[in-house]
């Protein structure tokens, strides 16, 4: 799976709750840096005041931010680019589909009226077959 998946250019989540796949998406996506800014106060005999500046990376998009998403909502990953967080596109909203089997079941392929069920070998009939 890892030889597959790491040949993909493209990767485009949907949503899941398996963890495995949560915990590689969000690695894949990346940390991004937020800063801290920390003040103290400590009060005794005499007052003192502390400030603390940081630096921290936090996850772009966590395990559990992942596992709860927006069941419309999507992140591509392009190699070579940021990820996009993008809402889902709506397929019956397009223009071609009322072409499909889902809008007019007079679309379906008849897989059934393809197959040629008629073919009848006779005791002498001769044909070439492939031995490996």
């Amino acid at each position: 799976m890892d030889t597959i998946c790491g040949n993909c250019d493209i990767t485009l989540f949907l949503g899941g709750q398996e963890k495995t796949t949560l915990k590689d998406m969000s690695e894949m996506l990346g940390k991004e840096t937020i800063d801290l800014y920390n003040t103290s106060i400590t009060k005794g005999t005499q007052e003192s005041h502390g400030q603390n500046f940081q630096k921290l990376g936090k996850d772009l998009m966590s395990v559990d931010e992942m596992a709860v998403m927006p069941g419309d909502k999507c992140i591509l990953r392009v190699r070579g680019e940021r990820p996009f967080y993008s809402k889902k596109f709506d397929p019956f909203s397009h223009k071609n589909f009322k072409h499909t089997a889902d809008a007019d079941k007079k679309n379906s392929l008849d897989v059934a009226g393809l197959l040629n069920t008629k073919l009848a070998l006779k005791v002498n009939d001769k044909f070439d077959t492939l031995v490996f």
